[in-house]
């Protein structure tokens, strides 16, 4: 390259020399000063020549959006479960037969709670008011009652009631199968139906249940009968019976029978008295109490003759 520029006589390219006021830029081996920092260079270099174009500069943490310049709207994130709770698929629904038998279980299961705990209370506290009563309510005819304990009762009433109603009330587990078949028998013969239920029985019925119903109610007396028996005993039946017992008219229990009919309450009748209440029992809205006639007359007779032979033959041991 020398010789080049020997045969041609061109003289070599010449540095251009900094203006005398301008001090030399140091070198990168000189010292600096301390509080020396880098001139931020402002001049861009040319697209195309190599360098790529410095980005804008943002605040850190904020981002382009690469889908601001297409006018699209940015993907929604999808909701991340909680921590410590997973997704769960959804359970498949039970059978309808299942489900219907799972609500009769329920139904029967309610009604043997409340019914048990019905039984319970009404072992110490008087029952309020029977279906009887309602409905004698709502025919116009009013209710009358009046409550007494059976230690207040005259012993002739329980007499009458056991003669009459029960002759084998202390012996039974609230069902006479030997007075069911007697019924039944005469009852095949024809002339007026007789009943075989006992005492138990239609306490059951007069304070958990209504008249009528047909078998549907005899099942429910049955279960009715069995859990008085196991819960209150005898001598509680034979107080509420003689408590809610339907004695005439609107009129309810030996003692509102025995002021409307005697003038006088239940704890103290005669024999004849006892035993003028006794036959109404059966018939109460059809029979007198008081001036009896024709068949509430013979049987409130026999009643009275029956009420010396329960005495004699121990027939009410249970209630004394």
């Amino acid at each position: 390259m020398g010789d080049r520029d020997r045969d041609t006589g061109a003289e070599p390219p010449r540095q251009p020399e900094a203006p005398a006021d301008i001090p030399p830029a140091p070198s990168a081996s000189a010292p600096r000063p301390r509080d020396w920092t880098p001139r931020a260079t402002t001049a861009q270099q040319p697209p195309g020549l190599g360098a790529p174009p410095m980005p804008d500069l943002r605040p850190l943490g904020e981002e382009a959006d690469p889908f601001a310049s297409r006018g699209e709207a940015p993907p929604r994130a999808s909701p991340r479960p909680s921590p410590g709770k997973e997704e769960r698929a959804p359970k498949p629904r039970k059978p309808l037969l299942r489900r219907i038998l799972f609500w009769i279980l329920k139904a029967i299961l309610a009604f043997l709670l409340v019914s048990i705990g019905m039984v319970v209370i009404y072992r110490f506290v008087p029952p309020p008011i029977t279906w009887t009563q309602i409905g004698d309510i709502f025919e116009g005819h009013g209710v009358t009652k009046r409550w007494m304990s059976i230690d207040r009762i005259d012993p002739n009433m329980t007499l009458a009631a056991i003669a009459a109603e029960d002759a084998r009330f202390c012996t039974h587990h609230g069902f006479d199968l030997t007075a069911i078949e007697q019924a039944y028998a005469r009852n095949q013969k024809g002339g007026r139906i007789r009943g075989g239920s006992t005492i138990s029985q239609q306490t059951a019925k007069n304070v958990f249940l209504f008249q009528g119903g047909g078998y549907a109610r005899k099942a429910l007396e049955a279960y009715f009968t069995v859990l008085i028996e196991n819960i209150w005993g005898k001598r509680r039946i034979m107080e509420v019976y003689l408590n809610v017992a339907e004695t005439g008219i609107g009129t309810y229990g030996v003692n509102a029978g025995a002021m409307r009919y005697f003038k006088h309450d239940a704890s103290r009748l005669s024999p004849r008295e006892a035993a003028q209440i006794a036959a109404v029992l059966p018939l109460p809205k059809k029979r007198a109490g008081i001036d009896p006639r024709g068949f509430t007359r013979r049987y409130g007779n026999a009643i009275t003759a029956r009420i010396g032979t329960v005495r004699g033959d121990g027939l009410d041991d249970c209630v004394r």
